[in-house]
């Protein structure tokens, strides 16, 4: 049997397994499990199910994910998102498009203390959009804002995604963080900026405001200032050196709580409840990484990503052709399944392939965080719009779809500057080496 051979049917095994509703994590160990076994035997494979579980549980790098999901858990309790988005909104909110603008901005800020997407997009859903619809704005275009700050967030450092990318590409966390820095501005621009051309096409859709007193936004400014603190704890003394990203992830912890608790915002049940829903993630995401390390092995073993290397290098195409058919594969499996998981599942054969047509690991990671970013808004699955319906239920979601395509093209400009100049994710990088 060939190794494509073998490969298309684990990835069909896979998917079906997925279909009948088994947890992706648990999917990925039995197929990489049996797979290896068939090839092997059933001894390494079963060696490899006791030893990759257990490196990945006390891998340091992993350890970062369930502390910055408790950054995240407590700047939440604590009541960031509010006052970063009232103090956005009492400096802009008297612009046609203020509050979006604001939402936006506000969307970044709070993404950089808190770990998850779909938890920055739920939150602003209930601290930005009564107050857009409040002042008349569209319901398409608030909810589609918001969609599209709630995305940001897999741009922005801390991202979970992009420390799940490094722990499977066995990459520097610190580097792709720092890579991701100029792409994050230009998504966050480039997201301005469809606002600004929305509401200059359609001004209806977003009324002016009025303007704030200074006493006010001076007052809505130091409500926000705990969040500025924390930011520039934690990533200036990431990013100077001072901590690593271990000691940056606990830190900042440890703040977003300190915070909390001084607020008086943070009693016993909320503590309890945010403890829970951090561990419950925690579990899934290490079931779908030590599922990824098994399913990897059993690829490598079968001399998959060899295979496709070869294939790949006898086509007649350039190495541009091949990372953008590989990308608009990445949105078309990303319109049907989840992101995350489509990644991780296809990285192992993926990977080795874009490192030999000669591009960098680190700049494969931020195009395939724009991807996850892209897959999270574009239909049918977009799990951010499903998040905003079920939070308005009031609101369709063909309206919320139609409010996001700004967005999506916003991105998708994103996605082909990235691509085409190699170097916007880069240079950075190379010049802190």
């Amino acid at each position: 049997m060939t190794p494509l051979l073998i490969g298309a049917l684990g990835l069909a095994a896979l998917f079906v397994l997925i279909l009948l509703q088994v947890p992706i994590g648990i999917a990925m160990i039995i197929v990489g499990v049996v797979g290896y076994a068939l090839q092997a035997g059933w001894a390494p494979a079963l060696t490899i199910l006791a030893s990759e579980p257990s490196g990945l549980l006390s891998s340091v790098d992993l350890a970062t994910v369930p502390l910055f999901l408790l950054m995240g858990t407590f700047a939440t309790a604590a009541g960031f998102s509010r006052d970063i988005y009232a103090a956005a909104a009492a400096l802009l909110g008297h612009r046609r498009g203020g509050l979006a603008y604001a939402t936006i901005g506000g969307c970044a800020a709070f993404g950089a203390v808190c770990g998850s997407s779909t938890a920055t997009a739920a939150t602003f859903a209930k601290a930005a959009l009564p107050e857009m619809l409040r002042r008349g704005y569209a319901e398409g275009f608030s909810a589609g804002t918001i969609a599209a700050g709630g995305t940001l967030k897999s741009l922005i450092p801390p991202s979970i995604v992009m420390i799940l990318y490094c722990i499977v590409s066995r990459t520097f966390i610190f580097d792709l963080f720092v890579a991701a820095l100029v792409p994050a501005l230009l998504a966050i621009a480039l997201n301005l900026v469809a606002i600004w051309v929305i509401v200059r096409l359609h001004p209806e859709y977003a009324p002016r405001g009025e303007r704030t007193q200074l006493r006010e936004r001076l007052q809505a400014l130091k409500a926000a200032a705990p969040v500025m603190l924390l930011m520039i704890a934690v990533f200036g003394g990431l990013y100077s050196g001072v901590f690593t990203v271990n000691e940056a992830a606990s830190v900042a912890a440890v703040l977003s709580l300190a915070f909390a608790f001084a607020r008086g915002r943070l009693d016993r049940e909320s503590l309890w409840r945010g403890l829970r829903e951090s561990a419950a993630a925690t579990a899934m995401i290490y079931l779908i990484i030590i599922g990824a390390s098994v399913f990897t092995y059993f690829m490598t073993l079968a001399r998959v990503p060899e295979a496709l290397i070869a294939l790949i290098g006898g086509l007649d195409v350039s190495s541009l052709s091949i990372v953008f058919f590989l990308l608009i594969a990445y949105l078309i499996l990303g319109a049907v399944f989840d992101e995350i998981a489509a990644m991780l599942i296809t990285l192992p054969f993926v990977l080795p392939i874009i490192e030999k047509l000669g591009y960098d690991a680190i700049w494969w990671g931020i195009l395939n965080v724009v991807v996850i970013e892209l897959g999270m808004i574009i239909p049918p699955i977009g799990i951010i719009v499903f998040i905003l319906h079920g939070l308005a239920p009031k609101i369709a979601l063909r309206t919320i779809y139609r409010g996001v395509v700004p967005f999506i093209v916003a991105d998708l400009v994103l996605l082909a500057l990235l691509t085409l100049f190699p170097e916007i994710s880069l240079a950075l990088p190379r010049a802190l080496k």
